[in-house]
């Protein structure tokens, strides 16, 4: 099995919710999350964003559905970490 342990993610979201809100929403996709966000750019409307997620197993369709829960858009995977079950015997 693998394991998702870091995903990069180049992200378009509007104004709101703010940095800290979408990060910890993003948090509560996972049991065991840590996020980082990165404010990248700002105009009118948006704002994007580099977020850095890191755990013990990343569920991406989670993280991914709640970046779209939250009116964001993923724009692209730029980095992944995955590690792979040691196999026994």
């Amino acid at each position: 099995m693998i394991f998702v342990k870091r995903l990069v993610l180049d992200v378009l979201k509007p104004h709101q919710p703010n940095a800290l809100d979408f990060a910890q929403a993003i948090a509560t996709a996972g049991g065991n999350y840590r996020v980082r966000v990165a404010v990248l750019e700002v105009d009118e409307k948006t704002e994007t964003l580099e977020v850095v997620v890191e755990g013990d197993t990343i569920d991406f369709e989670a993280v991914q559905s709640g970046i779209s829960d939250l009116g964001g858009s993923l724009h692209s995977i730029d980095e992944v970490e995955v590690q792979s079950e040691p196999r026994s015997g």
